[in-house]
């Protein structure tokens, strides 16, 4: 339905998640030795063993009918011929090493054999794997196995291997081919812009796509860039000027950090999309534009609607359909993904031989990126550029000591105990009552987390389905 509003939609989504029981899941999530060689995502439900062993390319072979038993292929010198296995256990999985030559790994331990938990990583010769206990799988018939070539025809930003994104960005690209406003919200460097060129490309638009960063202009000029002025309307209009929504006639108009635009600016905007025409400044004449608005930001609009600080009817008119970015931190199993577009949009000298020492990429998948992947990208170029034979060892990677999670992109809301508690509410189905993943969402400790449920008489238990 396309008038359908986004809560509703919601609503639906979190049904399906609740009627569909978590599963295991086995992350191959970059391989040092091989930055461009991107990532795949192995379900381990109806699984007794995974082996694991170096092969000609990564491949995954899954046994006849009745066999159970999945087998991995790596690349690499690195990788014994029959390295590790991932056997199933009575309370999850355990990995074991088969005497390889360079060891197996756990959380930069070298272990024999070990009892997996969920979100450890894992080393297998310069391959980094994450192990997951238990993910809402994505609707629909998905393939059990799933590799980043299968994704290479998405538009940047609207590729993952994580199940519950995968459903989100489908959707948001099945909006993007309707005359729907859409508003991203996410932290700072989540990649916004990004995703709102992929929803231009979808659409099929002719026009142009028009970014503004609305915190970026000084109220003064604002409405002249956004709304283009007339020769002579103010001193310096030495010609006319069409202005950014003019720019957008018939395209796309990003408004980005819609948050920071100043309420005169809010009520000019909203004649415009109201009425489907702009009055430049200095101009008498209302000129006709057809428009796609998407808009962004990273402040509570909700709140600032509630204090009037926004314009409800502004935010009504921009909400058509929101789409929550997640920052970095909660992308873990994607670094590979992301790590292997970064070099290729930034076009980092070198890049397809470019390699990480296995603790660097430890130090990578650690890292709290409280500046998401804006930080990354230009770690990754720092380090290009420092880095001996194309080799980046952990030192040159110019990374706060001890960084800690960034706040969510809801932080500024929690304040209001409703928001706070539909915070974990939403966060406790996302998660299927995993305290700690809550925590690294919100950017607060376990404890946080616990006198939080324990104020709203929320009992995580109820959440693991």
């Amino acid at each position: 339905m396309v008038g359908a509003p986004a809560s509703t939609q919601n609503d639906d989504t979190r049904e399906r998640r609740a009627a569909a029981p978590a599963r295991p899941y086995l992350f191959v999530v970059l391989h040092c030795d091989r930055l461009l060689a991107g990532s795949s995502r192995h379900e381990l439900a109806g699984l007794d063993t995974v082996a694991i062993g170096r092969g000609a390319e990564r491949t995954a072979r899954r046994g006849p009918a009745g066999e159970r038993r999945l087998e991995l292929r790596f690349p690499g010198s690195t990788v014994s011929s029959s390295h590790a296995r991932l056997e199933r256990a009575e309370a999850g999985w355990t990995v074991v090493d088969e005497g390889s030559k360079n060891g197996t790994f756990v959380n930069g331990e070298r272990i024999p054999r070990a009892a997996l938990r969920d979100g450890d990583l894992l080393e297998i010769g310069s391959t980094l794997l994450v192990y997951r206990a238990a993910l809402p799988p994505p609707s629909g018939d998905a393939p059990p196995d799933l590799d980043s070539a299968d994704l290479a025809a998405a538009p940047p930003g609207l590729a993952t291997l994580i199940p519950h994104h995968t459903e989100q960005l489908a959707a948001l690209e099945r909006i993007a081919r309707l005359p729907i406003p859409v508003l991203l919200l996410g932290e700072s460097g989540t990649g916004k812009e990004v995703l709102a060129r992929a929803v231009h490309d979808l659409s099929g638009r002719p026009g142009a796509f028009a970014a503004v960063n609305c915190g970026g202009i000084a109220a003064s000029l604002l409405e002249g860039q956004l709304f283009g002025h007339v020769k002579g309307a103010f001193t310096g209009a030495a010609r006319d000027e069409p202005g950014f929504v003019r720019a957008a006639d018939r395209g796309t108009l990003f408004l980005d950090e819609i948050g920071d635009l100043p309420l005169a600016a809010q009520a000019a905007l909203l004649r415009v999309l109201q009425e489907r025409e702009v009055v430049p400044v200095g101009g008498s004449r209302p000129v006709k534009v057809d428009l796609r608005v998407v808009a962004a930001t990273h402040r509570p609009l909700d709140q600032m609607s509630g204090a009037g600080t926004f314009r409800a009817d502004l935010l009504a008119r921009l909400a058509g359909y929101r789409h929550q970015l997640p920052p970095l931190r909660a992308r873990r199993e994607d670094l590979g993904l992301i790590v292997g577009d970064l070099l290729r949009r930034a076009e980092v000298p070198g890049a397809d031989g470019l390699r990480l020492a296995t603790a660097a990429g430890r130090r990578l998948f650690a890292h709290g990126w409280p500046l998401n992947i804006r930080e990354l990208q230009q770690c990754l170029t720092v380090a290009a550029a420092l880095a001996p034979r194309g080799v980046i060892e952990a030192e040159h990677l110019s990374l706060a000591p001890g960084a800690a999670p960034g706040p969510a992109v809801l932080e500024p809301e929690l304040d209001d105990p409703e928001t706070l508690r539909r915070t974990l509410v939403a966060l406790l189905e996302q998660h299927r009552g995993n305290i700690s993943y809550v925590a690294r969402d919100l950017g607060k400790a376990r404890m946080q987390i616990h006198r939080w449920l324990r104020r709203f008489n929320l009992d995580p238990d109820a959440f693991r389905g």
